[in-house]
């Protein structure tokens, strides 16, 4: 019989699949994208979400909905299997907001997108790790030489990766990375046919919980200093956030309230994750016990930390180009500024 984790992942592979069929693919990481022309819907917000997360409860709490009618607008919601898609998905108008980890935007900016940050949670550098299967002789990052590593190209934690590798004193060239989405990796993984798997919550909950995968590496170094800061990006399409920055300014200030209440409250926040993913009770225990609450604009020094990523990237030539992650800051309105 099915486990619920694994009726979750042959659904979200389905949605994969249904992405991929709609043109809402890896595009943005392999080829330019054409900017496109948005036409602005004022009484409707496209949020993009990804199945887990605070999105996920602000969706499940319905708040935003409440605060957001008495003008008016409603709110549509759109699942994606991972950031890179969901960002594309924004870049070709079909969506007006969403989330992702650090990676996806500098790939989605470096292809042309029309994205602006908005706002961002705190550090999470345990939530994303390095797994290997539980009798693995791989013992340390090191070993990775001349292994199959799975992860989703242009995630969160592609950066992870390259940082822990680049401590370890290996070459990003390597390894052999095996660029698959989390479905196909956990597959890979469970069959052997990878040697480690790169891989963010709650699909590492899962992985250690139901696999009894060993974290080889986290977001932490050795002297418990981050390597990887792991921040969760919300972003708006640039001319949606251009023409509503009342309703942006809304959305940021509802996920700053579902933080506290979320931070206060994580056993309630896992149940209600639960509810909705499906997903086992002990593993978004797990989970959630890693997240990091609390919604604010993007300061300077988040923007800086992104744009040594960018660099990076480019070095490695995982970006066709250089870009200046400060290009897609977003800046509230003075009038409104005031206001808040």
């Amino acid at each position: 019989m099915s486990s619920p984790i694994q009726n979750t992942l042959r659904r979200r592979l389905l949605v994969g699949a249904l992405v991929l069929a709609t043109g809402l693919s890896y595009g943005l990481l392999a080829r330019p994208a054409k900017a496109q022309s948005q036409t602005v819907n004022p009484k409707v917000l496209r949020i993009g979400y990804q199945k887990y997360g605070t999105l996920t409860l602000l969706k499940a709490r319905g708040t935003l909905e409440k605060r957001l009618a008495p003008q008016g607008i409603s709110v549509k919601w759109t699942e994606f299997p991972a950031g890179p898609q969901l960002l594309e998905g924004l870049n070709v108008g079909a969506i007006d907001f969403g989330t992702v980890g650090e990676a996806p935007p500098i790939f989605a900016q470096a292809a042309g997108a029309q994205l602006a940050y908005i706002g961002n949670e705190p550090p999470a550098p345990t939530a994303e790790a390095i797994v290997v299967p539980k009798n693995s002789t791989i013992k340390s990052v090191a070993d990775l030489r001349g292994k199959r590593v799975a992860l989703n190209k242009g995630s969160n934690v592609h950066y992870l990766l390259v940082r822990q590798l680049e401590k370890a004193g290996v070459a990003y060239g390597e390894i052999q990375p095996v660029y698959l989405a989390p479905a196909d990796a956990r597959a890979a993984f469970e069959r052997g046919a990878v040697d480690a798997w790169v891989i963010w919550d709650p699909f590492l909950a899962a992985a250690e919980k139901q696999l009894e995968a060993r974290v080889l590496a986290d977001g932490r170094g050795a002297d418990g200093k981050n390597i990887v800061s792991n921040h969760q990006f919300y972003l708006a399409s640039r001319p949606y956030a251009q023409a509503r920055p009342d309703v942006v300014a809304a959305i940021l200030d509802e996920l700053a309230q579902l933080g506290q209440w979320a931070d206060k409250h994580p056993k309630d926040a896992a149940t209600v994750l639960v509810k909705e993913t499906a997903l086992d009770a002990g593993v978004l225990d797990l989970a959630v016990s890693r997240f990091s609450y609390g919604a604010k604009p993007v300061a300077p020094e988040v923007l800086a930390e992104q744009q040594r990523i960018a660099d990076t990237f480019h070095t490695l030539k995982l970006i066709p180009k250089p870009i200046r992650v400060a290009d897609a800051a977003w800046q509230a309105p003075a009038t409104q500024q005031a206001q808040r």
